[in-house]
């Protein structure tokens, strides 16, 4: 064995927060290809681009969602059989590969409906494998944490969308006078390619940073003190959970996982929270541009654009990490993981309530409706972020490491089912009331707003009813 780390050392190594950055730089990444196509929907939907209607954008979004709902069916059983290291690098692959194509499909709707169908699937397989290698490398009072590190790419990714992506696509827009990128690629087609071009570089780093612990330990990555410390909780049942126990068969198919009640509690929990991310992520920049970007120029209604969600983004950064350190304070106190996980949810579901005011506070005069109503959103996309890191963790709570990644994959299912739904109602709201009242959709926005308040507290109802109490799954 290798002996670069001192194994009988009494300092622990903490190679498994290098883990962690990975799997924050793998989410990046996914959330910056994912969250492209938010901000060329107005280019998309405008007569000079692509001249598409909102339904058509809501139904592009729906086909990505649906494609990435139900992949996470089968890449989560998949990367329960062949590992997480090929698992995420297989995904990745693809959807890069994906964004490609979307660059070459052009205004044809069916082409990128193609694409984006391709792109969802790949994009299926990055958050069960990344919830089962925390489940690999962390005990169980480290994983919210971990999982909310890992769950701020999405909104590092979405931040350097807001960043980079308006440049982008006005660098090379002869709607507005300059010249295409090399004679040929126009902006939006290079936001496509720029975004896919980042995934491949960090396959370089995944395929030469990350093993097994078993691995790492015998390559001196890591000393048997953090060795022990991340299987720390692969003792024996205590006799007291072991009463309550649910024991299945040995090899138990990923879809038989849909006979337990936590699988359920998870589902819902995805199923009514997912959608409301999905709203913000491919919505936000042309709310935005509608709703106060009226009478701006181009660039300051692009600068608005781009500060506004930054902002919003940035700030569900502080949710996702934060968020994922409240239940380990609880535990710390003595609390069981359970009651601490739960109360957690159930402290973060209030905070979205306040998305009720958001167009009430939108109509305040000039700069103060827009900051009010950003300062709005972003609470709640920051506890959106903070109830993601914990109910990713009831998985590898409830469930043994080697059936997270199939439980994950039935769980992104349902999310990305919620997710169709919000996208489908959301173009057809925008759309209606675009045409019967005088072009304003603000109304629109307001019910969407509306569902999105009371979605949190409705899910943890759902998981509470369904697992009143700690009742983990033993697998032999």
């Amino acid at each position: 064995m290798n002996t670069n780390v001192k194994n009988s050392g009494s300092v622990m190594s903490k190679y498994r927060w290098s883990i962690a950055a990975l799997l924050l730089f793998s989410t990046t990444v996914n959330y910056m290809d994912r969250n492209v196509i938010g901000y060329l929907k107005d280019y998309f939907c405008d007569p000079n681009g692509f001249g598409w209607t909102s339904t058509d954008y809501s139904i592009l979004t729906s086909v990505f969602t649906a494609f990435y709902a139900g992949f996470t069916l089968i890449v989560g059983f998949l990367i329960d059989k062949i590992g997480t290291k090929l698992g995420l690098a297989a995904s990745l692959i693809v959807w890069s590969i994906a964004g490609f194509f979307s660059a070459a499909a052009g205004k044809s709707l069916g082409a990128q409906l193609a694409a984006r169908g391709l792109f969802g699937a790949g994009e299926a397989g990055n958050f069960p494998a990344s919830i089962k290698t925390v489940a690999e490398w962390f005990p169980k009072k480290e994983r919210a944490l971990a999982t909310g590190i890992f769950n701020s790419g999405s909104n590092v990714g979405a931040m350097i969308c807001a960043l980079i992506i308006p440049p982008i696509l006005a660098a090379w827009n002869p709607n507005v006078g300059n010249h295409l990128f090399l004679g040929v690629l126009h902006g939006w087609q290079m936001a496509f390619i720029i975004t896919s071009v980042m995934g491949f570089i960090w396959l370089i780093f995944w395929h030469k940073m990350y093993a097994s612990p078993a691995d790492m330990l015998k390559k001196g990555k890591i000393n048997k003190e953090e060795f022990d410390y991340i299987n720390s909780d692969d003792e024996p049942v205590k006799e007291e959970a072991k009463a309550e126990a649910v024991v299945p068969a040995k090899k138990v198919p990923w879809y038989q996982m849909l006979c337990y009640r936590q699988t359920w509690s998870f589902v819902m929990g995805k199923f009514m929270t997912d959608g409301i991310w999905w709203f913000l992520l491919f919505w936000l920049p042309t709310y935005i541009k509608q709703q106060f970007c009226a009478g701006m120029s181009p660039d300051d209604t692009k600068y608005t654009v781009m500060i506004s969600t930054f902002v919003v983004f940035g700030i569900a950064i502080i949710g996702s990490v934060y968020g994922g350190a409240l239940p380990m304070s609880f535990i710390n106190k003595g609390w069981a993981t359970y009651k601490a996980r739960m109360t957690s949810l159930l402290i973060i579901g209030f905070f979205p309530l306040l998305l009720i005011f958001t167009q009430t506070v939108a109509k305040f005069d000039g700069m103060t409706g827009l900051v009010a109503a950003v300062a709005v959103i972003s609470i709640a996309g920051a506890a959106h972020q903070a109830f993601s890191a914990n109910l990713f963790t009831t998985v590898s709570d409830m469930f043994p490491k080697k059936a997270v990644g199939s439980v994950t994959g039935i769980g992104a299912a349902a999310g990305g089912l919620g997710g169709v739904f919000v996208q489908i109602t959301a173009g057809r709201l925008e759309d209606f009331y675009r045409a019967t009242n005088n072009g304003d959709v603000s109304t629109a926005y307001a019910i969407m707003f509306g569902v999105c308040a009371f979605a949190y507290l409705v899910a943890w109802l759902f998981m509470k009813v369904l697992v009143p109490k700690y009742k983990p799954i033993v697998m032999d």
